[in-house]
């Protein structure tokens, strides 16, 4: 399971890189701290993965808020225009935010039930 989350926020790396560039160059400074922050859950997810579950579901609910409140993101994903940044919101925005938040939760599960078995 940690795996999946490993890959996941892997992806949203990714995705974020490649999108920083197309961004609003005054937002540049919280944009590579939010890649810094799931770098660092990268490192966590891999080391210790139950420290990184909460944070990762906290992450990626405010990302996932954070664009829907801005009229710019809610413009662009919308018009899809320009086409490249949609593609970039809506993936890295939205649909990875959702998985990461879903893989978190699965693995959260997983770890309480195996805590659950262990201590019978």
């Amino acid at each position: 399971m940690s795996k999946n989350v490993v890959a996941v926020l892997i992806a949203i790396s990714v995705v974020g890189m490649l999108g920083i560039p197309l961004g609003d160059p005054k937002f540049l400074t919280v944009a590579v701290a939010l890649e810094a922050s799931y770098i660092a859950l990268i490192i966590v997810s891999i080391k210790k993965i139950k420290h990184a579950l909460i944070p990762n579901i906290i992450i990626a609910g405010i990302v996932i808020a954070g664009n829907t409140i801005s009229p710019t993101h809610i413009d662009v994903m919308l018009s899809f225009d320009p086409i490249y940044n949609a593609i970039i919101l809506i993936l890295g925005g939205y649909i990875l935010q959702a998985l990461l938040i879903t893989t978190s939760v699965f693995a959260y599960r997983s770890i309480k039930q195996t805590r659950k078995i262990t201590s019978s």
